[in-house]
């Protein structure tokens, strides 16, 4: 068969040189035969004739040699596509199992790196980061914490710093940090917020909310809670977590383009207030917790009555549930605490009533 084309207003591009030379088109022999102005003629053979999706307008369409990832051939002479083998561009059925495997590969692969290297590198990481830069990098995810839970967008959530409050926070936080697990750089601030939360960052920080605060029955609930998040800075944990979360936004920039910016920000931060650590992780800040309540002559038992409090006022939807809730179960967590208390001491609140008083009066 040999037939020809009307070449007028096509144009052939070598992929070296962005202007195209304009062209004659015949098909004979089961080759397209493409004649240039300077007299040769390119062969492309018809069954490895690619059509791509019109990139010059709608009175034209682009072809490409499956054997040449650069030369494009511009026609409009739409006529021809009826003597392609593939004139839709479709991809046989061979290439479309390659193509999902492909897929496959790639979504394996970005899953076994949120979920395996990242991990890995990170507790590795963690390691070698020095008390300075933990603490930078906790005063700098605070102040990130604190603008992004700003409902005005003006100024950074508050800090609550009633002097008689802090005060009595400050009480707490030393009965709570002595002994050998005393932590040398602890900072425990209240933000201005109704969540019912509390959380640990890097370097030391630990952070409650106004909303845990007036939810509390008695200090030693509040007590409870700063003693958890005080086990998790004891492990590192908190700087552990921000290096795998930072990790996963790195990744999943890669994968989905830019993700620096006020998406990975709200991302990061609902990471780390809502962070759930692992199974041990938990074990250990729950049993440090423990010990340092113990030592200010503070019942074990009322990590678990907070919990059980929020459970009855929010039900398991509450923030700092979520934030606890990891295995082993809630209620496995509620007996473990309970079961901790030493019958033969005689357990007194950590607070007076006067300082307690001051401490739900902190944001005032």
């Amino acid at each position: 068969m040999s037939r020809g084309f009307d070449g007028f207003g096509s144009a052939y591009f070598d992929g070296d040189r962005p202007v195209g030379e304009e062209v004659s088109l015949h098909l004979a022999n089961h080759n397209l035969q493409i004649g240039l102005d300077d007299g040769n003629t390119l062969f492309w053979p018809v069954k490895d004739i690619r059509l791509l999706p019109d990139l010059a307008g709608k009175k034209g369409y682009v072809l490409r040699l499956a054997t040449d990832p650069l030369a494009r051939l511009y026609l409009t002479d739409r006529s021809l596509l009826t003597f392609l083998p593939t004139p839709r561009g479709k991809i046989p059925a061979r290439g479309r199992r390659r193509l999902l495997a492909w897929a496959v590969a790639a979504v394996v692969a970005v899953a076994l790196q949120i979920a395996v290297l990242v991990p890995l590198l990170a507790d590795r990481l963690a390691a070698f980061i020095p008390p300075s830069g933990e603490r930078a990098l906790g005063a700098a995810t605070l102040d990130q914490i604190r603008r992004v839970l700003d409902d005005t967008g003006l100024d950074p959530l508050s800090y609550c710093e009633n002097p008689a409050g802090v005060a009595a926070l400050t009480r707490m936080t030393n009965a709570l940090n002595q002994g050998k697990d005393r932590l040398e750089n602890l900072s425990v601030h209240v933000l201005d917020h109704p969540m019912a939360n509390g959380f640990a960052l890097p370097g030391g920080y630990v952070v409650l909310f106004r909303g845990l605060i007036d939810q509390a029955e008695s200090p030693d609930q509040i007590a409870a809670v700063l003693a958890h998040e005080m086990g998790h800075v004891w492990t590192r944990d908190p700087t552990r977590h921000a290096l795998r979360s930072a990790g996963s936004i790195g990744v999943l920039g890669l994968v989905f383009g830019d993700f620096a910016g006020g998406a990975a920000v709200l991302f990061l931060t609902e990471r780390l207030i809502s962070a759930r650590y692992s199974q041990q992780a938990e074990t250990d800040a729950d049993t440090l917790g423990y010990t340092r309540l113990g030592a200010a002559n503070v019942s074990p038992a009322v990590m678990g009555d907070m919990f059980d409090l929020l459970r009855d006022t929010a039900g398991d939807t509450n923030q700092l549930l979520a934030h606890f809730l990891s295995h082993p179960t809630l209620s496995q967590r509620i007996d473990a605490a309970r079961a901790a208390v030493d019958a033969s001491r005689s357990y007194t609140p950590i607070l007076d009533d006067t300082s307690w008083a001051a401490l739900q009066k902190i944001c005032d």
